[in-house]
């Protein structure tokens, strides 16, 4: 039954759930004597009735009684609590039990009235304090659910709506959705370079264009950092997921202007899809988050749809990175020395060291171990174990042959590093022009500021400098300038140009430019006389590769 008391534009809607006709009009009557607020008072008589009306959410608020025949009102609380109904409950009893006050509290009421008790001034003051902590608490719960920098759902409101998603699939199996991991490529660059307020301007950027491309029943949020996700739901095929990666990352790659600077950034996704059978959101968003990361590894400014070898690949990196830190502690770490040899008189000329790990009867390569190491952190403390072993083999062999050790990005933007180096010297009493240092291009692309800074104090301390792997990265021949190296290392793969000239030709191009600058050259990855021949005849200094010997334990090269 609806009885209307007084209607205007600001009249307050409440539900009264009472069985009791005597307490109904007694409720209208002292609503009508209200002097400060407009009510317009509806009344249902049973259990199942009020339930129905508080599932369709059309009311302000709600007036229980805790007895419905055989039910319990406090069931109905608790029922508008899973139901998710925002709007305040106040329970209305004719016992004045502490325990039931104690109960309504627990279900959910905002308060607890007890009839009998009741005049016009307090049940216009409860109800009016319950709206107004029902304001103050939907404010709360929607600034504890969107990110603070872009107003964008956070992760808490993400997966509350990924759960709905696949609740409505277990109840639908056509109702499919794919989740979107995203990974702007590179921000890290940006906050270095142009600082984090302009690193915060880009992520507001990008949350917008994300939010113009989204449909009314798609999800965008940011996860946290440079981080988004992207519900996709009501698609028909992964086809569908995967236009919609490809039209982001196009939008993406149109450049940013902020403050007067042009940002170009590019973004990696990870695709995951309802057809893989999920029960809990967390495992959706990690299998996207795996996916993403995939994509990354694949070269970055691409997508990839996530598949169960994926998810097994990374348990077994997991196990893998376990062992590795075992192995650290249990001593399974050997370096393995490749000559390196001069091409003018055949004479050694020192070598390169290369961790290996004895992990049981298998011998683990470096590439293995560097890639799980460098993602790990575990780089740092290997790197420098391996520096310091190699030294210390270096002062055994005597002689003055050099050593080159590998520098990873990790360790090399380490704040200590020089320090570190200084002290292996110092322990190892070898001089520091017989120590090279190698660095990969990728160092000095991400980081070319501060990789530049911590290069020109190493050359301080004397320690030779090599640019390893050159020709495979993305760096200019400026690199060759503005960076202190003293040698160049032309990476194999110009050996293996389907065209021997070509790759000649580039090879002495590169080792003129760098002999201008007052650098050495190495080239790596000769395997056959022919290609010894061809680089001595260039005028290459240095090579190293399987013709000159294999990487192998220090007691085999004596």
């Amino acid at each position: 039954m609806n009885t209307l008391i007084e209607t205007d534009a600001r009249a307050v809607r409440v539900l009264l759930i009472e069985d009791d006709e005597d307490d109904f009009v007694l409720t209208r009557d002292l609503l009508a004597d209200s002097r400060r607020s407009a009510f317009q008072l509806d009344w249902v008589t049973s259990y199942e009735e009020g339930l129905h009306e508080i599932s369709r959410d059309a009311h302000d608020l709600y007036l229980v009684d805790y007895r419905l025949g055989e039910r319990d009102g406090l069931e109905i609380l608790r029922q508008a609590g899973q139901l998710g109904i925002t709007a305040p409950l106040i329970l209305l009893t004719g016992q004045g039990d502490g325990d039931v006050d104690l109960a309504a509290m627990r279900a959910g009421a905002a308060d607890y009235l007890i009839k009998g008790k009741i005049d016009a001034p307090l049940l216009e003051r409860s109800i009016r304090y319950a709206l107004e902590q029902s304001r103050t608490l939907r404010a709360l719960r929607q600034t504890a659910l969107r990110d603070a920098l872009t107003d964008l759902p956070n992760r808490a409101l993400f997966m509350d709506r990924l759960a709905r998603a696949i609740e409505m699939q277990r109840r639908h199996r056509e109702s499919l959705f794919a989740v979107l991991f995203l990974d702007l490529d590179r921000f890290k660059v940006v906050n270095d370079s142009l600082g984090h307020f302009l690193g915060d301007e880009l992520l507001i950027a990008v949350a917008k264009r994300l939010s113009a491309m989204a449909r009314a029943t798609d999800t965008i949020a940011r996860l946290g950092g440079d981080e988004f996700a992207m519900l996709i739901e009501g698609i028909d095929h992964v086809a569908d997921a995967v236009r919609i990666a490809q039209r982001i990352q196009d939008e993406i790659l149109v450049p940013f202007h902020i403050d007067g600077h042009e940002i170009f950034t590019s973004v990696s996704i990870g695709i995951a899809l309802s057809t893989t059978g999920y029960e809990r959101p967390q495992d959706v968003l990690r299998d996207s988050d795996i996916a993403m990361y995939r994509a990354k590894a694949h070269g970055k400014a691409r997508h990839e749809v996530f598949d169960t070898a994926m998810h097994q690949r990374t348990i077994e990196l997991l196990r893998f990175e376990t062992d590795l830190r075992r192995a650290i502690e249990r001593g399974e770490l050997r370096v393995h020395y490749q000559p390196i040899v001069s091409l003018r008189d055949g004479k050694l000329a020192g070598f390169e060291a290369l961790v290996r790990w004895q992990r049981g009867a298998e011998l683990i390569s470096a590439t293995e171990i560097v890639s799980v190491a460098e993602e790990t952190g575990l780089i740092v403390p290997i790197g420098e174990w391996v520096l310091r072993a190699a030294l210390r083999q270096l002062r055994e062999w005597d002689g003055e042959l050099h050593m080159h050790v590998n520098l990873s990005a990790r360790q090399l933007l380490q704040p200590n590093v020089v320090a570190i180096v200084a002290d292996a010297l110092d322990e190892s009493g070898i001089a520091p022009e017989r120590l090279h240092l190698e660095v990969t291009e990728s160092v000095l692309i991400d980081n070319a500021e501060a990789a530049a800074e911590l290069l020109r104090d190493l050359r301080n301390i004397r320690v030779g400098l090599s640019l390893d792997d050159f020709g495979t990265g993305y760096s200019s021949l400026s690199s060759l300038r503005q960076f202190p190296f003293d040698m160049l290392k032309i990476d194999r793969s110009f050996l293996l140009d389907a065209d021997a000239r070509r790759g000649d030709d580039i090879v002495r191009t590169i080792s003129s430019l760098a002999q201008l600058l007052g650098m050495q050259v190495t080239v790596e990855g000769l395997e056959t006389p022919e290609q010894v021949e061809r680089m001595r005849t260039i005028g290459i200094e240095f090579a190293q590769g399987f013709f000159f010997g294999m990487p192998v334990a220090p007691e085999e090269l004596r």
